[in-house]
This record gives structure tokens, sequence and C-alpha cells, in this order.
């Protein structure tokens, strides 16, 4: 099909950037099919859906079972029949053949598969292990659109030369790329430029479809977009939103909407609003529920879950000791009654008293240290899960990353919970981030209390404690951490950037002992290249230790 244009006839394309659910083949197929009817209307003759879209993606160890290939291919011979037969849909799936298994991508028309093309790049590092589950393909699939020649590739055929020039070669046109590439801080500019390479190295203009979503620790986010020979920016996508784009082509390139990008930290919270719904929704949770104690994680952790569920879907519970501020029990009843969430105060005075008791002759001759202070944290963590496990709420941590990369976090206690919301959110970003959510509400009345965002940060299980007694500064902490985790940089190199030795070798050395309680962590929404989970895989028995 087209449509008329002033110039003559503008064939129509879609893009579904849709938000599958991994292992849901018949729901995912479901709002495919949705996706093409409402591209039909639109007078569209090609859908093109992301990577991987009728399984959802990663698939991971599901790709190992031959079970889960047939139902794929079941479930995409039924599409193929139920589609519209006016329109051609490239769909992303996994397929099984003669006993090899591939990252393909099926072009759809009149109930048959009419072309089939086979990832030949297999990314194998950072969060990626598709060489586990899948073989590289290695021929250049090409097929006609209204008249045009369509090259297909499929996400990391597109950060190397190969399957590019080896779809021109074959006589395409245009580049079509279907991925599922997770989000990380800068990862569209990336994107843009590994794109137009892939023009300048061929000549031909791109479009480039991106799935949106979370899954677990990953968010997709979308920002779909189209390029011209000069590798100008012809249309883009939202970020973190399905949306069904479309695109004109008017002989020479494509058109459509452009939505502006947000900036970094926008990006952020977007990222773990959509994480974090996604996690629970798809999951099956009744809702979320933290423990908030008037400091700014569990504040900005409570911020994300309302605006993920809603504040009848999220309880926020307050729990005393007798370090408790009457400042922070103050500011926490004013978060929870700003956002409207269900509010609990539950004292652990009287259970700590219990622990302390049974634990008396135990101790004797023992001095207080930090062993009492976990006990608080424990018997809080206790309560939290005893809540969620009554009315299938999931708790949600709220440490951040500077508190999980250096241990200041306690086991079985502040740790407990099954979703670790700030767990790649360093401290500072967690005060910009705040300062983000405020410029959201009215300026009269910010829903996070200043006094939270300016407050020295305290654990509050000990007398006047400050989280810099235990840590330097978390400017110095957070720069450290960046460069020795995600730069990796040596400690002699951070030196060199102009950090005390001091405080890296403090800093090196609690990171390197921590190791053990991170493994135990919940997991986390990513936002950056180096994550605690799938990025970060440190041996925990290890003596190895970064020369200066």
């Amino acid at each position: 099909m087209h449509i008329k244009g002033s110039g003559g006839p503008i064939h129509r394309m879609a893009l579904a950037q849709f938000n599958p659910l991994v292992g849901d083949l018949a729901g995912n197929a479901g709002q495919i099919l949705a996706q093409a009817r409402m591209a039909v209307s639109a007078g569209v003759s090609l859908l093109l859906t992301p990577e991987l879209a009728l399984c959802g993606y990663p698939p991971e160890d599901l790709a190992l079972r031959e079970d889960f290939y047939a139902e794929n291919a079941r479930c995409l011979m039924g599409l193929a029949v139920d589609l519209p037969p006016d329109i051609t849909v490239v769909v992303g799936y996994p397929e099984s053949m003669g006993g090899r298994h591939y990252n393909s991508a099926a072009v759809l028309r009149g109930g048959a598969i009419v072309a089939n093309y086979r990832k030949q790049r297999l990314p194998n590092y950072a969060v990626f292990d598709e060489m586990r589950t899948f073989e590289a393909g290695d021929v250049a699939t090409v097929f006609d659109w209204a008249g045009l020649s369509c090259g297909l590739l499929i996400c990391e055929d597109g950060w190397a030369s190969g399957p590019a020039a080896k779809a021109r070669a074959a006589g395409a046109e245009v580049l079509l790329v279907l991925n599922a590439s997770p989000f990380h801080l800068s990862k569209q500019d990336e994107r843009y430029a590994v794109a137009r390479a892939r023009v300048v190295e061929t000549g031909l203009p791109l479009v480039y479809l991106n799935m949106v979503g979370g899954q677990d620790e990953l968010v997709m986010d979308g920002a779909s977009f189209a390029l011209d020979t000069q590798g100008m920016v012809t249309a883009q996508g939202p970020t973190f939103d399905s949306d069904l784009m479309y695109l004109d082509w008017d002989g020479e390139t494509f058109h459509g909407a452009f939505v502006a990008p947000v900036d970094e930290t926008a990006q952020i919270y977007q990222a773990l609003v959509l994480g974090v719904r996604d996690y629970i929704t798809k999951n099956g949770f009744k809702g979320a529920l933290l423990g908030l104690s008037g400091g700014i994680d569990s504040a900005l952790t409570l911020c994300v879950a309302v605006d993920a569920l809603g504040a009848d879907q999220v309880h926020a519970v307050m729990m005393p000791s007798e370090y408790t501020a009457d400042i922070s029990l103050e500011d926490a009843e004013t978060l929870a009654r700003n956002l409207g969430v269900r509010y609990s105060v539950l004292p652990i005075k009287p259970l700590y008293a219990g622990f302390m008791a049974t634990l008396a002759e135990a101790f004797v001759g023992r001095q207080v240290d930090t062993t009492e202070e976990n006990i608080q944290a424990r018997v809080r963590g206790m309560l939290l899960m005893a809540l969620s496990n009554k009315f299938g709420q999931i708790v949600l941590t709220t440490g951040n990353k500077s508190e999980m990369a250096t241990g200041y976090a306690t086991l079985y206690g502040d740790m407990a919970g099954g979703l670790a919301v700030l767990k790649d959110v360093t401290k500072t970003r967690v005060w910009a981030l705040s300062r983000y959510r405020n410029t959201r509400s009215p300026a009269c009345s910010p829903v996070i209390p200043e006094r939270i965002i300016i407050r020295p940060p305290s654990a509050e299980l000990r007398p006047d404690q400050c989280d810099q007694d235990s840590l330097p500064p978390y400017a110095i902490l957070d720069d450290i951490l960046e460069r020795y985790m995600e730069a990796q940089q040596s400690p002699g190199e951070i030196v060199i950037a102009g950090h005390s030795r001091a405080d890296v070798e403090r800093v090196v050395r609690l990171i390197d002992s921590s190791e053990y309680k991170r493994r135990q962590t919940p997991p986390g929404i990513r936002i950056t290249q180096r994550g605690f989970g799938r990025d970060r895989r440190y041996p925990i028995t290890n003596r190895y230790r970064a020369p200066f």
C-alpha cells in the first residue's frame, strides 16, 4: 500500500517499538498482530518488530530448550496466517534448524515466511552471552518492499562492517536493523555513531528499531530512529515508552515524527521507573513495600515506586529505633502524605530488646560494636519480609551503588528484599535524581522535603552516626568507584588523577572485600555499563590486589 504525497507515491512503514514479555509467546504474538492491524489502518504496508520480538529478549537458557523453539515456530506460523493480507511483517524470533539454533528474523507475507535472516554477529561481552545459546548466520537477506530492496540486520550486526557490506552487495537499497539494545548512560550516542558508520560504509539510508521494556536487571529504552544517506536523523521515537512509529519513504529517505530526547538525569529516572514497573507487574506481585527511614535513598525509592505503580500499590513502613531522630519521623510521614501511599509505623525497640536479652549471656565480655547495629537492620528486614509474605507485595531495598560497592549495608537486613532499585545508582546521582523528581512537582510544594535532601546521610543505628564517619565524602567516593569499577582504572591511575593514596587504598579495599555481600543482593535496575550482577563478575575467593 502507499499514500499519495506532493511528489508522488510515498510508501509507509511502521516500527513496532513495543514491550514484550520473555516467554509469553501467545501474548507477544497478540501484540504484534494488534500493531499490524493498527498499521494497516494507517496506510502501512511494512511493519518491523524488534529483535526476538516473538519470545522477548534476552531468553537466556530458555534458548537451550528444544520445546521452546518448537513453540516459537508454531506461534510464528499462527501469526503469519492471522496477519492482514496486505501487509509485510518482519518478526524477530529464535529459530531451530537441523539441530542448530539462531537469532533470526522472518519476513511474513500472505500467510507464509517469504524470507528469513540469521544474525551474523553474536555479542559475547558485558551483559551479552549469545554465543552460549545461538550460532551465527553468514548470509545476507534482502527482500522486496514496494519495489525497494531491503537488507535486514539484527542488533550487533550493525556494530561491525561485515553484515552491512554483505547486504549492500546483495542489492540492498536500505538497511533495516532490528534491536533489543539495553539502556545505559550515553548508549544512544553510541548507537548513532555505529549506525552512521554503516551509512558511510554503504551509502544507504538506515532504520533502527529498538525494543522497549524491562527484563530483570535490563531496561530496553526504545529511542528508535532513521538516518538518511548523510547520517542525519530524519525521525526519532520516544524513550522508555511503547510507540507505533510511522516512516514515509519518499524515494530517497525515510521521514517521520521527531521526539526530542531528555537529559541524562531524566533518562536515569525513566529507566528506574520502567524497570520497577515491568519487574513487578510482569512477575505478578501485588504491589511493593519498603522501609521508609526519613533519608534520601528510601525517599527516592518510594518516589520511583509510586511513579511506576501508583500510590495505591505501594506501602511505606517506618521502623523507628531509639536512635531514630524526630526529624526522620516527621520527614518520612510528610513524604508519605505527599505521595498518598499507605504509611505504617512499626517500632523495633521491643524486638531489638528481645534479641539483646536472648543474646546477653552469649555476648558477656564483648564490647558493643557493629553487631548491635546489624541486629537492628535485620529486625527491620524481618518485619518487611513478614509483610511481603502476608500481602504478596515485593520488598524494594533502598541501598545505593556507593553502599553496595563498599559493603556499607547489612546482609539479611537492609539488603533483604526482592528488587534493589538503586543498586546501580551512586549516592551523588541519588541527590541529583531527588532534585529532578522535585522539579516535577509544584515549586511551592516539592514531594521530597528539602530537609531530606540536605541532611547529612546517616544509618541512625548508633548515637550521632553519620555515613562519612565510615566512608570518604561521597563526591570523592563516587569518583573513585566509577574510575575503579566502570573505567577499569588501576589504583595508581586513580591517584594520578588527583585522589589521595589513603582514600584510594581504603575504597579499593572495601570494594574488593565486599564481593561476597554483593553476590547476595537482589537484582537491580542497570543504568551504567558496569552494573553489579551481569556486568561485573569478580570471584569471591580472590587474593589479587591491584598494585599502585
